[in-house]
């Protein structure tokens, strides 16, 4: 095994799908052991990005929202997308002051994450954002949100023990914690 090499070769690639969220592509492979498959893979057609709200006080705002394709409410940070090329960070102030009325003097980049790199090449982006001044939410037409600040330990621990089930939220919780404990 050589480590780095790509061990796949794409013989051919046919669309099956596509949204103005993401598409769905077929590819005729020859896999890692030499047998030809097919892999299927979704292309993000959107931008992701995810934001941890930190107040002065050490409190995180989460917003709370159905998911309609988990059929559950989902707890999480502010997230969501636009458009491929546009600055994940202009993105993400969009995002905060949409789902949890906030603008934020400060930004620091928590680095990206795929999101589910087995089937989809999602790629989100992280931001904490500080020094922070509520507004009104603007969700839109799609979004019934509710909003609620809990200490970041708490937030820390939903995350740990599943109350908080989406994977933005935690990669971002979980390293903003590191990046705390290392000050």
């Amino acid at each position: 095994m050589s480590v780095g090499r790509n061990p796949w070769k794409r013989l051919g690639s046919r669309p099956i799908y596509a949204t103005p969220w993401f598409s769905v592509r077929c590819d005729d492979v020859v896999r890692p052991d030499g047998a030809r498959g097919t892999y299927s893979v979704v292309t993000a057609e959107r931008l992701a990005v995810g934001v941890v709200p930190l107040w002065d006080d050490g409190t995180v705002t989460l917003v709370g929202q159905w998911r309609y394709p988990l059929a559950e409410y989902s707890w999480e940070l502010p997230e969501g997308g636009g458009a491929l090329g546009r600055d994940p960070l202009e993105a993400a102030r969009a995002e905060l002051r949409e789902e949890a009325g906030l603008e934020a003097r400060s930004w620091q980049s928590l680095g990206r994450c795929h999101t589910s790199n087995c089937w989809t090449d999602e790629v989100g982006h992280l931001f904490v954002a500080r020094d922070l001044v509520q507004g009104a939410p603007q969700p839109g037409g799609d979004e019934e949100i509710a909003t609620r600040r809990v200490p970041l330990a708490e937030a820390l621990a939903m995350a740990d023990d599943g109350r908080i089930t989406d994977a933005l939220s935690i990669v971002a919780l979980f390293r903003l914690a590191r990046r705390l404990e290392q000050r």
